[in-house]
């Protein structure tokens, strides 16, 4: 069974840190990299982060410096620690195998909402 299951979001003040959890199915997350992805309203989907199988991993421009992505492969999870949150950090985030910048055309998750705001 395919499954993307993404947890930990909320509303956050500017300047604070949130950390969001993602529970994969076996079939999308063994040997794959895996992404963070978000979407704010009006915008197009854009790639936040991945991590490899071997725990390489890339940040966009918007994450680096102040997101952390890391793995569990036992526990098929991927997170995402955000820090110094900015209001443009607003978005829906999803995970999902990594497929370049736009991510995969077929499954996705019902992604988990971040807020940032005073």
């Amino acid at each position: 069974q395919v499954q993307l299951v993404e947890s930990g979001g909320g509303l956050v003040q500017p300047g604070g840190s949130l950390s969001l959890s993602c529970a994969a199915s076996a079939s999308i997350f063994s040997n794959n990299a895996m992404a963070w992805y978000r979407q704010a309203p009006g915008k197009q989907r854009e790639l936040v982060a991945f991590i490899t199988a071997g725990s390489y991993t890339y940040y966009g421009a918007s994450a680096k410096g102040r997101f952390t992505i890391s793995r569990d492969n036992a526990k098929n999870t991927v997170y995402l620690r955000m820090s110094s949150l900015k209001s443009e950090d607003t978005a829906v985030y999803y995970c999902n195998k990594y497929s370049g910048p736009l991510g995969p055309d077929d499954f996705w998750g019902r992604g988990t909402q971040v807020t940032v705001s005073s």
